[in-house]
């Protein structure tokens, strides 16, 4: 086998780091503004495809595919995003007799239409949330756009069939704002992702995002694994990923996973793919969505498992069992938590913080795990999602877990952008956080209460550190002819921190 990643930035390494363990040669794919990637470095081929536009480069089927053929490539990892719930691009794949590592093309059909898992799930026994069943089109009439959201009730949601990640979705609280958010998340959704249907979904009120990862082979055997908790949220945006949940017990645990495998089992599932379900206060638990690939929070799966759930992908896609223990799937080793690190400036509304990464210094140390995917030099481009890396930390306790996040988290370094890590140091150590008393809605009730208030962790001494080593590090580009990037930023950073040290 030989392995095409179509995708970028740290799932592409994440990927290629897979495939060297399991010695399988690979090819990284790669836009004008990702040449330099560390995903283009690490990988044994590389193929340039397009222009920085996603459109043009790491949406183009026909491209991928001649990358594929000109290297030689029998098989094509999706990642996740871009074209990996794509269901023409699984099977121009196995049309072109290359393996898919991911589900068929007729599962990616059936459960990325929202509506259309909805009936799976509804078939399989599986309570849903109550919504309309049907989706509206662009031709229903205001009245009948009216007529479902009385039968719905209020509050709810408008989402987007097509939808995922918080995008072409809606709160609506009443009637008279209705109207409005359709034509909102009908045009969100029409540009992300070219199909403006929506369908409406009854808004619990303080519910618990809760995921079950599962695999499934090609004989039939479906595994799910312990829940994550995913929970917190900004504007329905995943932000902090932990597994297990505090207020899961194994009966629960073992109830909600049975569902999920019900729900893949009717859809006829193979590869890893993820049950959402919303848990409410009284215990009741409602089929969400399923996501028809990896997921970014998959690690927190894995170090509370011990198992890698990417060599699992690639084991099943050439046809192999799933050898795992069911039980031990569904049985935490430990606590593990996992935080998004994104380019963006959370004391600006998280604006993207585009620009060169000129220096970047990851934590390491007993329980951490970084899946980063820039190195110094490169720079975040404005064209793709600002996530730099993933920070994942692993504890024998969920207090143990946080500690050793907060510890790796003041470790990281990263010099050039702004990121949320600042965001993240305030964050995990609210009270109600710690305490796990949290819902899908409190963040955003969290952030709202805090009134422009700064979430810089700099002190003084840090501030001028940083701006000491961006003028050295100019200086050693200038002096170098910028061909050795990540000394001249190790560098510049060393200096800086001797220079604050001797001024203490």
């Amino acid at each position: 086998m030989k392995l095409l990643i179509a995708n970028r930035g740290e799932i592409a390494v994440r990927v290629i780091r897979a495939c060297r363990e399991l010695g399988i040669p690979t090819v990284a794919v790669y836009s004008d503004s990702d040449r330099g990637g560390r995903h283009v470095r690490d990988a044994d081929q590389a193929v340039h495809i397009g222009p920085g536009p996603a459109r043009e480069s790491y949406l183009r089927i026909d491209r991928i595919l001649d990358a594929a053929k000109a290297t030689g490539a029998d098989a094509i990892h999706p990642g996740y995003g871009f074209l990996a719930e794509n269901a023409s691009f699984a099977r121009a794949c196995t049309d072109a007799d290359l393996t898919f590592v991911g589900p068929s093309a007729e599962a990616i059909a059936l459960m990325g239409s929202k509506t259309g898992a909805r009936e799976v799930a509804i078939r399989a026994g599986v309570p849903v949330v109550p919504g309309s069943d049907a989706p509206i089109g662009a031709d229903a009439s205001n009245q009948e756009i009216a007529r479902a959201g009385a039968r719905v009730g209020y509050p709810l949601m408008v989402k987007a069939v097509a939808g995922g990640g918080g995008k072409g979705m809606r709160v609506v609280d009443s009637p008279d704002a209705l109207l409005n958010a359709v034509r909102t998340a009908r045009s969100e959704a029409g540009s992300a992702f070219g199909d403006s249907a929506v369908y409406f979904e009854r808004r619990l009120t303080k519910p618990r995002h809760i995921e079950i990862q599962l695999l499934g082979d090609p004989y039939g055997t479906i595994v799910p694994f312990v829940e994550r908790e995913c929970s917190i949220q900004r504007r329905h945006q995943k932000v902090v990923e932990e597994s297990p949940s505090l207020v899961v017990d194994p009966r629960l645990r073992h109830r909600i996973a049975d569902a999920a495998a019900s729900v893949a089992a009717a859809a006829g599932y193979t590869n890893a793919g993820t049950i959402e379900f919303l848990l409410d206060e009284d215990g009741s638990f409602y089929f969400l969505e399923m996501n028809t690939r990896l997921q970014v929070e998959h690690p927190v799966t894995e170090m509370v498992t011990r198992q890698d759930l990417v060599h699992w992908q690639i084991k099943i896609a050439r046809g192999e069992r799933l050898t795992l223990d069911p039980e031990c799937a569904l049985t935490p080793q430990g606590h593990a938590i996992e935080c998004r690190i994104y380019a963006e400036d959370p004391d600006a509304g998280f604006m993207p913080s585009p620009g060169l990464v000129r220096g970047i210094r990851p934590s390491a140390g007993p329980g951490i795990r970084d899946d980063g995917g820039v190195i110094p030099g490169y720079t975040v481009p404005v064209f793709y999602d600002s996530m730099i890396a993933k920070l994942i930390a692993w504890g024998g306790s969920r207090p143990e877990a946080v500690a050793r996040m907060l510890r790796a988290l003041q470790e990281y370094e990263v010099l050039g952008v702004r990121t949320t890590i600042p965001f993240f140091l305030w964050l995990l150590r609210e009270p109600d956080f710690l305490a796990g008393r949290f819902d899908t809605t409190y963040l955003d009730r969290l952030l709202a209460s805090r009134r422009g208030d700064s979430f810089s962790a700099f002190s003084e001494a840090e501030e001028r550190t940083i701006a000491i080593a961006a003028a050295l590090d100019a200086m050693f580009r200038s002096s170098a002819g910028g061909n050795d990037l990540r000394c001249s930023a190790r560098s510049a950073w060393t200096i800086a921190a001797r220079h604050e040290a001797r001024r203490a």
